[in-house]
């Protein structure tokens, strides 16, 4: 059902196909040792022209744990894109050594167009601030996990909302499960793109609130995704100052949040959360994280088409 398909966008696989992904990454989860040479003489390429830790790391364990290959390069600097090389002969010569690309991009579109010219399964580790499949499908899965269902979830995203592309990313795919409610958190200068405001919120007919301040509506959360606050982004210092304190997720605001919440994180963190809170049951980030490495398994096998 999915050998051979490209993954640039959420919205590129239906329901149904996220379940079997899901479906598979629950096997994996559970007996890791049927799988660990399902892969033997693939190679999967990682082309990451931005850094990355965990999506890049993550994907790279994923194959190795699946008992294929891996290369690639881990900043652009050291390949022949430094003498010029364009994104299509870089993917066009890759995919001739390669079964599977993972790529990351600082300029929005640009795997979507890569898909043109890759002769083999190309899957969109991040463009700019546009999308970041990868990790929303291993965030829908940590909220399966957690919850037990996609539906009926109100959802805080608090922080940048502005240049997320993890935020933007998620409120697309959940955009499609009913009576999804969202409770957008930030500071007036980071609040979601008017485009995801305008297509996904109000012309979907989905609930949304936008306050500024986390402990006005921690207590009504089933989710809340925590992302940075860059002081970068602020036009003066003063307000920065104002607002910063109200985007730290710490013992004492939880103290009013639910006792089945559920917390998530991107990651990397800064101070975003306290330290303190990481031994909370209700803190699900590091899961998350081990989570995103068995998800990206079972995506490299349907997009293999291995059984």
């Amino acid at each position: 059902m999915l050998k051979g398909r490209h993954l640039i966008d959420p919205q590129d696989f239906s329901i149904k196909e996220l379940e079997s992904i899901f479906d598979l990454t629950e096997r994996i989860i559970e007996s890791p040792e049927d799988y660990n040479s399902i892969c033997h003489g693939k190679i999967l390429s990682t082309l990451f022209y931005e850094p990355s830790t965990r999506t890049r790391f993550s994907f790279e364990a994923a194959m190795l744990r699946l008992g294929g290959s891996i290369i690639g390069f881990s900043e652009p600097g050291s390949s022949s894109v430094a003498k010029g090389e364009s994104l299509a002969d870089t993917l066009r010569t890759v995919g001739a050594y390669a079964d599977i690309i993972a790529m990351r991009h600082p300029k929005e579109g640009a795997p979507r167009l890569g898909t043109e010219y890759c002769p083999v399964p190309l899957i969109n580790g991040g463009d700019g601030g546009h999308q970041h499949p990868t990790q929303t499908i291993t965030d829908l899965f940590t909220i399966l996990q957690a919850k037990g269902r996609l539906e009926k979830l109100v959802i805080g995203l608090c922080g940048d909302l502005k240049f997320g592309r993890t935020v933007h990313s998620l409120i697309k795919a959940m955009s499609r499960y009913e009576d999804i409610e969202f409770l957008l958190i930030s500071p007036k200068e980071l609040q979601v793109p008017d485009y995801i405001r305008q297509e996904i919120l109000i012309g979907k007919g989905i609930p949304f609130r936008e306050v500024e301040r986390l402990e006005e509506v921690i207590g009504e959360l089933d989710v809340l995704y925590m992302t940075r606050v860059q002081k970068e982004r602020f036009f003066n210092e003063a307000d920065y100052i104002r607002l910063k304190d109200s985007y730290i997720l710490d013992r004492d605001k939880l103290l009013i949040a639910p006792e089945d919440l559920v917390i998530l994180h991107p990651l990397p963190r800064v101070n975003e959360i306290s330290p303190e809170v990481d031994d909370d049951p209700r803190a699900w980030y590091f899961r998350q994280v081990k989570n995103g490495m068995y998800v990206r398994m079972a995506l490299i096998l349907k997009l293999l088409g291995v059984k």
